[in-house]
C-alpha cells in the first residue's frame, strides 16, 4: 500500500498578514530585542564598576551614532513590549477579545508606544544624555 504525503498545514506564507498577527509577531521580536539589549546594559554596568577607562570606552560607543540608534531602538522595543503586555493582561481577564476591540487596542498600543518613545528620547535629549 502506497502512502500519500501528509498535507502541510497552512503557515505564514499562506496567510495574508493581518494587523493583530503583525502586532503579535512584533511583540515576540521586541521581547527578543530586550533580552539582547540586556547584554548591552550589563556591559555598561560592568564598565561602570571597572573604572573610568572602561567607562570611557563604553560611553564612547553608546554616544556614537550607532549607539544612539541602538538606544532609540531599545526604547521603542521597551515601550511597545510594555504597552502590548498590558493589552495581553487585559485579554487574560477575558475582555477585549472581539475582533473590533482587538484592532482598537492594537492601534492604542502603537500610538502609546510612539508617544512614550518620543517622550523618553526628548527627556534624554533635554538631560544632555546624562544618566
Amino acid at each position: 500500500m502506497a502512502t500519500r504525503p501528509r498535507p502541510l498545514s497552512p503557515h505564514l506564507q499562506v496567510y495574508r498578514p493581518m494587523y493583530t498577527m503583525v502586532l503579535s509577531m512584533t511583540h515576540r521580536l521586541t521581547g527578543l530585542a530586550l533580552a539582547l539589549g540586556l547584554w548591552l546594559l550589563a556591559a555598561w554596568l560592568w564598565a561602570l564598576a571597572e573604572g573610568p577607562a572602561a567607562y570611557g570606552r563604553i560611553h564612547g560607543l553608546l554616544a556614537s551614532p550607532l549607539g544612539l540608534l541602538l538606544g532609540g531602538a531599545f526604547a521603542l522595543a521597551y515601550w511597545y513590549h510594555f504597552c502590548n503586555g498590558l493589552r495581553h493582561l487585559q485579554w487574560d481577564t477575558g475582555r477585549g477579545l472581539e475582533k473590533a476591540s482587538a484592532r482598537r487596542s492594537g492601534t492604542i498600543v502603537v500610538i502609546a508606544t510612539l508617544a512614550l518613545t518620543a517622550l523618553t528620547l526628548a527627556a534624554l535629549a533635554h538631560a544632555g544624555g546624562r544618566p
